[in-house]
């Protein structure tokens, strides 16, 4: 069956990203203008931003105009979209599929608050398409299936697809070992992750009430962010009394920073020192567009309270308010990486395994509090090994099918 792809959506979407672009860079011109006329010192405050008399008239004229022709091409998509199909494009557009989830990751709520055609919807997947969560669809898509389902979860600015790798998927693997059936979630990894996990625990909860057989058993499997909005799922599940949470066995996280990203800790630095410089303010608004599920990766935040009051972009801003530990109830696996040759060199230190430090896929933490405890055996490090390695490594694979076996 071929993949639908509706290339006048990907167009308009792309048309208000534009639009929006224009605007976003006509405020950063008009600032940077404002703050060298008014002769700002290099440090602290600046101008507020505007510029007046003709000056002003010109740069407001832009801003008029752009926000015209945007609207012109939005009723204009509007028209051109009615009562006519969607375009048939090639099978796993695998490409379109890679760009598309970037974008999303990067900019993903901004896509989701401006109802922008290039949001990608929350659904699961098989082969790139999504599934009708109607017992009779599942059967007819699925064939004969069984009680045990594998649930895959992608990291930030990925998508379902991107669990093949190298030839290899670890859901296959399962799948061809035990009698599971692996379905994978696709969705925007821009938006809070406490927010992504809500509507996976309720997407899922539809997914087992539409299943065609009884479900007996869960094993959930996420990487990277994919096993933050795992906890943030399992922990609204709870709160909400879900019952599929009674049924899930063993969560696995390949890479997932419990404990925050280095690299978002990075990026938060660059720009909040940037914005102490009356020259500099204006482009670090540019850091101001990363989204939101990129400022969660910060502390690995999970939990509304966490990003809920204040500006997440603000100097002390993102820190958690309290632990939140593992489901109870559910055996907790944990998969880390290191690009060094072995534990404690430089690259092991200072990188781990390019995105995520070993001390944060593996939960460890110096306050106790905060800490998440793995089993010994129930963790695994690899070394020589980086953050996407880990999707496609037999070492993993071959953990995986004991630690399911078990």
């Amino acid at each position: 069956m071929a993949l639908v792809v509706d290339w006048r959506r990907d167009l308009h979407g792309a048309a208000r990203l534009a639009f929006t672009g224009v605007d976003r860079v006509t405020g950063i011109v008009e600032a940077m203008h404002a703050n060298i006329a008014g002769r700002a010192l290099p440090l602290g405050a600046g101008t507020d931003g505007r510029t007046r008399g003709i000056t002003g008239l010109v740069y407001r004229t832009i801003q008029t105009i752009n926000g015209g022709l945007g609207a012109g091409v939005d009723r204009g998509f509007a028209l051109l979209g009615q009562g006519r199909p969607a375009l048939p494009g090639p099978v796993a557009d695998r490409r379109r599929e890679a760009w598309l989830a970037a974008l999303n990751g990067v900019i993903g709520d901004h896509l989701d608050e401006t109802v922008n055609p290039l949001a990608i919807p929350m659904t699961f997947r098989r082969g790139g398409q999504a599934l009708d969560l109607e017992p009779q669809a599942l059967r007819a898509r699925l064939g004969r299936v069984g009680g045990h389902l594998l649930v895959q979860v992608h990291g930030l600015c990925m998508n379902d697809l991107q669990w093949h790798r190298k030839d290899h998927d670890h859901g296959d693997r399962l799948a061809g070992t035990f009698k599971v059936v692996p379905v994978k979630l696709h969705y925007n990894t821009g938006r809070h992750i406490s927010l992504n996990g809500r509507d996976f625990a309720l997407l899922l909860d539809r997914l087992v009430a539409a299943w065609p057989v009884p479900v007996e058993r869960i094993t959930l499997l996420g990487h990277s962010m994919g096993g933050l909005v795992t906890r943030a799922a399992c922990a609204h599940a709870r709160q909400a009394g879900l019952s599929w949470l009674d049924r899930v066995g063993e969560i696995v996280y390949l890479g997932t920073p419990h404990h925050g990203a280095p690299l978002e800790r990075g990026g938060h630095w660059l720009q909040t020192t940037a914005e102490i410089s009356p020259y500099l303010a204006p482009i670090a608004r540019l850091g101001r567009l990363r989204s939101a599920g990129v400022t969660d990766l910060r502390h690995g935040n999970i939990a509304d309270e966490d990003w809920a009051q204040g500006d997440r972009f603000a100097r002390a801003a993102g820190r958690r308010r309290h632990p939140l530990p593992l489901a109870s109830g559910i055996r907790h696996f944990a998969v880390a990486a290191s690009l060094g040759q072995a534990a404690g060199d430089a690259k092991d230190r200072l990188i781990g395994d390019g995105l995520v430090p070993l001390d944060s896929a593996l939960g460890r933490h110096p306050d106790p509090a905060w800490r998440l405890d793995f089993a010994p055996e129930h963790s695994l490090t690899l070394f020589e090994t980086s953050h996407w390695d880990l999707l496609s490594s037999p070492a993993v694979a071959d953990r995986l099918v004991s630690w399911l076996g078990s």
